[in-house]
């Protein structure tokens, strides 16, 4: 079975430096927890509130500080956090996307190992072992999972697909198909927000395991696959094809700015994160269907989100019933079925969750799973950087022999690629 070893090949596990261990001394605390993520959007907004309000419950003389810095996949975020950790100013807890961003971090120097807690709230038993292997670095644990979140997810509307007796593209050839009969009729057939420049590489993740399948996708950040490779020529050559059915406004559209098509009636699909699938919630929007991405049937793109305990933190014994709650029960119930997510835990009650979070708890359990680049679990920060960035462009340039060379070029700066 390879569900997990492909995820998981690209994890480095080895042992070095010292183990700081929890229950060490620290600051000196207030009643107060800051806790920084860039969740303000609607349902990952209220998924948020939700764990708050678990914390409260058990903590209610603690004040939260909700530093939250806008920007979809912490791209504005993660450079607020780098300097506030370097600058020795660190909030209590930080989110961050479990894998190897965590290296981003300097996770040895600045932030304290959580191996103790795991063993003492029994999460080596709550916790899938593929989890507890992707959030291991160098040895040791260094951020608490809330969730599971699958990235290569195809929106449509409803509204749309049944009003053109459509149903969802099983392949690229499908997809076109249905592109052309929508663009026909002045429908937006495949949505995009690409304001922030993570959503494109978000995106164009789904049309390279659509094009390579899983391992040739799972590959690519391990070196087993090289960007030259035809197929990935072919991925870019689809994609640049989806690219001219998509809204002329995407540049100026953030991920749920696109999202309000599919709302209105005016556009028809969108490749995005489950969380979508929260933040159509939140809009009281019903009326949509999801799918896998042509070719992506049986293939689960993961990520999840985490929190981390800087070592500095001003509140520590707080930051640490935080994180009790985050990896609780009780905590990833309050939080998940708001945010559009899975509980990382497999112990949690499934009737809290929709339809859609059912579903995708089932194929969790039975797909072949790779990890989401862009969402920090594939490869260290400045090669997924690189990716974002390349990916990005691409959308306006459309050159798809230099986006090759390119990524080619990248792989081989972070020591992958030969």
């Amino acid at each position: 079975m390879v569900r997990h070893m492909r995820w998981l090949a690209v994890l480095s596990v080895l042992l070095i430096g010292a183990v700081i261990p929890i229950g060490s001394a620290g600051a000196a605390g207030t009643n107060k927890l800051e806790i920084f993520s860039w969740w303000t959007a609607g349902g990952e907004a209220e998924g948020l509130a939700g764990m708050f309000a678990a914390y409260k419950q058990r903590y209610p003389g603690v004040e939260i500080v909700n530093a939250t810095v806008a920007g979809g996949a912490g791209t504005n975020a993660k450079a607020v956090l780098a300097t506030r950790l370097t600058g020795g100013d660190p909030p209590d807890s930080f989110q961050v996307h479990a894998g190897l961003e965590i290296q981003t971090y300097d996770p040895e120097k600045f932030l304290e190992p959580l191996d103790s807690l795991y063993k003492s709230e029994g999460w080596d038993r709550a916790l899938p072992k593929g989890v507890l292997t992707l959030l291991q670095y160098k040895g040791h644990y260094w951020a608490v999972p809330v969730n599971i979140h699958r990235a290569n997810v195809l929106w449509y509307s409803k509204k749309v697909f049944s009003a053109n007796n459509l149903t969802p593209p099983k392949t690229f050839a499908e997809f076109f198909k249905i592109a052309d009969t929508l663009k026909a009729k002045g429908i937006v057939p495949f949505v995009l927000g690409d304001k922030e420049g993570w959503e494109s590489g978000h995106a164009f993740e789904a049309v390279l395991i659509g094009t390579l399948g899983a391992q040739g996708y799972a590959g690519l950040w391990t070196g087993k696959t090289q960007w030259t490779d035809a197929r990935v020529t072919q991925a870019l050559n689809t994609y640049k094809r989806m690219i001219s059915y998509t809204n002329t406004d995407h540049a100026a559209l953030t991920w749920d700015g696109a999202g309000q098509y599919l709302i209105n009636g005016k556009g028809a699909m969108q490749i995005m994160g489950d969380w979508q699938n929260g933040w159509f919630q939140s809009k009281n929007y019903s009326d949509y269907g999801w799918a896998t991405p042509p070719g992506n049937a049986g293939v689960f793109d993961a990520l999840s989100d985490s929190f981390a305990l800087p070592k500095r933190a001003k509140d520590r014994d707080n930051a640490l019933n935080w994180l009790r709650v985050a990896g609780s029960k009780a905590g990833q119930e309050a939080f998940n079925p708001k945010k559009g997510s899975i509980c990382a835990r497999t112990d949690c009650n499934q009737a809290l969750f929709n339809a859609y979070l059912q579903s995708a708890a089932k194929d969790w359990q039975s797909n072949t799973l790779v990890p989401s680049v862009v969402h920090g679990a594939a490869a260290i920060e400045s090669w997924a950087v690189k990716y974002k960035d390349i990916m990005a462009l691409f959308v306006t340039s459309g050159d798809v022999a230099k986006t090759q060379a390119s990524l080619q070029a990248a792989c081989k700066d972070a020591g992958v690629c030969k």
